[in-house]
């Protein structure tokens, strides 16, 4: 009802035009300037040839583009929105177009089946923000570095570890100085040189390469230890062999700014920088041993507001290392996880997820603002302390296993039992399959 509202009122103001999809709109009797084209609806397609579309500046596409807009209505002169996210029928002439419309500043082609940008994107010199994430698109021409306004970019698929190849003239040349947003991308090797981009604020790597015998990783090291020291404020480094993990542990000076960290790598320990993070509110370590001492070096981050530890289910992604790992989940104080009283003074939101997950405990006063527990597992060995949580809104059981349903409600009836002896509110118990 509000979003119909909030539509009705925009074609009222000629704020925005929206043609087909469920919405029955009477043709805009000025000038186009937003156009939304919804659904593939050949008739809807004969609807915009009946408008003024010399004005757009903003477009958003849904459906099929072969019977939504014929590929020569892609030269629109001063379109500086194009947003084509989720479009099927996307081919090479499409692209091609696009490269035309040269007072584009935000590109959308998201989940779109294209596999390739053309060189002459290079043309696009006002291009602000360029999304292809979810796309066959695997590397970047070398043009794309005659773009020294472009702010973001964004791409890769984090699910699948599809990354995004970086130009190597990105890195010789010192192009590119404006970018915020560098997210999705591979890196090969350690020579890459990002100390340039001194404006960067989110830097998100899903693969890393080593080239040869070379592990050292020293450059880019270097390069997030002086870029911490300017506005990098989120960091995700997805590492599968471990080995830049490893090389970052020595890292001598914290990227002090950082306020989200995801961690994807076998580690044991926990790199004691990380610990010193005084700003970091969201932490995110993927395939780290849950261990009491890990927990309670992290129990000092003043500003945590979220923590989560993960690892794979699938067997074939559990090789023995990781095996090893999910192994030192338990070894420590006796096969329990205990959480200590004392700590994580802002922590709101925690999530544990292994196919097992052993004995946690929370001991009184732990973790004192904590307002939603989610645990994932096939097998969890037991769950205490849970009543000493007066902030506890929501517990959130996902069993990744059905036979173990059982458990689950077993669980959730002895939460239930010991906030009741506590006189406390009892948490809402979510059992997910």
């Amino acid at each position: 009802m509000i979003l119909e509202h909030i539509v009705a009122k925009a074609i009222e103001e000629n704020f925005i035009t929206v043609v087909g999809g469920n919405w029955l709109m009477p043709p805009p009797s000025g000038k186009v300037r937003r156009l939304s084209l919804q659904g593939s609806d050949s008739k809807r397609s004969k609807d915009t040839e009946k408008m003024n579309l010399s004005h757009v500046r903003s477009l958003t596409m849904f459906g099929n583009l072969n019977s939504q807009l014929p590929s020569h209505s892609f030269k629109f002169g001063i379109v500086q929105v194009l947003d084509l996210e989720g479009c099927t029928g996307f081919k090479q002439q499409h692209a091609n177009e696009i490269c035309k419309m040269l007072l584009l500043k935000y590109l959308s082609l998201r989940r779109t089946d294209t596999k390739k940008l053309p060189k002459t994107i290079g043309k696009l010199v006002n291009l602000e923000t360029l999304d292809i994430r979810e796309t066959g698109i695997v590397e970047l021409p070398n043009t794309i570095c005659q773009l020294e306004k472009l702010v973001n970019i964004l791409g890769g698929d984090k699910t699948t570890r599809v990354a995004l190849k970086l130009p190597e003239e990105l890195s010789r040349k010192k192009k590119m100085n404006s970018l915020r947003i560098l997210s999705g991308i591979e890196i090969i090797g350690g020579s890459v040189d990002l100390h340039h981009l001194t404006e960067l604020r989110k830097l998100a790597i899903y693969k890393l390469k080593t080239v040869g015998s070379d592990v050292s990783f020293k450059e880019l090291i270097s390069s997030i230890e002086y870029l911490g020291g300017y506005s990098l404020h989120t960091l995700i480094i997805v590492d599968e062999s471990s080995e830049f993990l490893k090389s970052l542990a020595v890292l001598s000076t914290p990227p002090k700014f950082l306020v989200a960290l995801e961690l994807s790598g076998k580690m044991v320990m926990i790199p004691s920088w990380v610990t010193k993070l005084n700003v970091l509110n969201k932490l995110t370590l993927s395939v780290t041993a849950l261990r009491t001492d890990n927990l309670e070096h992290l129990s000092n981050l003043k500003a945590l507001f979220s923590l989560t530890f993960s690892f794979p289910f699938i067997a074939e992604k559990q090789d023995p290392e990781t095996q090893t790992i999910i192994a030192q989940n338990k070894l420590c104080s006796d096969g329990k996880v205990i959480v200590r009283s004392g700590g994580f003074e802002k922590l709101k939101l925690v999530r544990f997820s292994a196919p097992l997950l052993p004995l946690l405990s929370f001991s009184k006063n732990a973790m004192p603002e904590l307002e939603r527990l989610e645990l994932r597992f096939n097998m969890l060995e037991g769950l205490s302390g849970v009543e000493n949580h007066a902030e506890l809104k929501v517990v959130h059981l996902a069993l990744v296993k059905k036979s173990g349903e059982k458990m689950t409600k077993k669980i959730a009836s002895h939460i239930e039992a010991a906030v009741k002896k506590t006189g406390a509110t009892t948490p809402r118990i979510i059992l997910a399959p």
